[in-house]
């Protein structure tokens, strides 16, 4: 089996990577889109000689970068996405090198492993507390949320468009908030947003999808190579999720002080409220940071499910108190360099 990994010299993709090699696989390609962010993917390939494992560099924006990448390839893990930057930037390097890839594929009979997104779920219409798993419906009106979630779904709906066409092998994966030594920010969203030099505390006593990389990086392993798998979704999160409020203060004792606010759903429904008013009457000038379905995606609360993945026969590795152990020593141990 040729393995080809999109997106390999990411956070999550050098993970996946090393994370085959582990189980056994010897033949893979990774697709990285610049040479500055090597370290790590060099650092893996270099402990196992006896793997074949290609390095190209390229651009799926560009479609002959797409045609190279998926040359005699069995199986494609596809991680590659924008994680920021304004909106075009993020369908070009989203929707547009998905569409690319692709087109590329054609219709040879191969897997496609699709590492999409929870924010593809349209929760604002749910009560508080709902459970949200593979059955809950996507997004209705992803131009009311975040550019993220919205290049997300459209890429989601591109490969089901795409794989009904042409019948190649679809597996969905659909983590929540992927974290660990590396990662890009130490907080999610889903808990709070800095502003003004006080971090406003919105996520209260919801429960965060929280999936290690390292576990989220086997879960996609396991759920996308087993032989059953092909037309399945699978949401991705860990044990034992974290509650905002105990991700917050354990921050604050593990990492470092900071001012922080909390700011009740009641309270932020009505300032979701009164900016998106303003928000209109002024033209677009109070930028709408926070509108009701926004706060009602990310701050209602919900529970969530992995028992589709478990049935795979996925399990968790890493501990969550383990995990968070880890991130935060990282982050400490950023700080002072």
């Amino acid at each position: 089996m040729r393995i080809l990994v999109t997106g390999a010299g990411g956070f999550l993709g050098s993970v996946l990577v090393r994370k085959l090699l582990e189980r056994g696989q010897r033949d893979i390609r990774c697709l990285v889109r610049s040479p500055n962010r090597l370290d790590q993917l060099n650092s893996t390939v270099a402990l196992r000689p006896d793997a074949r494992v290609e390095i190209m560099t390229g651009n799926l924006s560009r479609s002959e970068d797409a045609a190279r990448a998926v040359a005699d390839v069995d199986t494609i893990f596809h991680l590659a996405s924008a994680m920021g930057g304004g909106a075009p930037d993020m369908f070009l390097n989203t929707v547009v090198g998905s569409r690319n890839l692709l087109d590329a594929v054609g219709d040879r009979p191969l897997r496609i492993v699709l590492v999409s997104s929870f924010g593809v779920y349209g929760v604002a219409g749910l009560r508080r507390g709902a459970v949200v798993d593979e059955h809950t419906p996507l997004e209705a009106h992803p131009e009311r949320r975040d550019i993220y979630s919205h290049t997300k779904l459209r890429q989601e709906l591109l490969f089901l468009e795409y794989q009904n066409k042409l019948g190649f092998e679809l597996v969905i994966m659909r983590p929540g908030v992927i974290y660990g030594p590396g990662m890009a920010g130490h907080f999610s969203a889903r808990v709070g947003l800095p502003l003004f030099g006080v971090f406003l505390h919105l996520g209260g006593g919801n429960k965060l999808p929280l999936t290690y990389v390292e576990n989220c990086a086997d879960a996609i392993i396991t759920a996308g190579l087993a032989s059953d798998a092909a037309g399945h979704v699978y949401n991705v999160h860990d044990d034992d999720l974290p509650t905002s409020r105990q991700y917050l203060k354990r921050y604050k004792r593990e990492v470092k002080k900071i001012r922080s606010v909390r700011v009740p759903y009641a309270a932020l429904k009505l300032v979701s409220r009164l900016v998106e008013r303003y928000h209109r009457y002024s033209k677009g000038q109070l930028p709408a940071i926070f509108t009701p379905y926004k706060t009602a995606s990310l701050w209602a609360g919900n529970r969530f499910d992995n028992r589709v993945l478990k049935a795979t026969g996925w399990t968790q590795q890493i501990s969550t108190d383990e995990g968070l152990s880890r991130t935060f020593t990282y982050f400490r141990e950023s700080a002072k360099k």
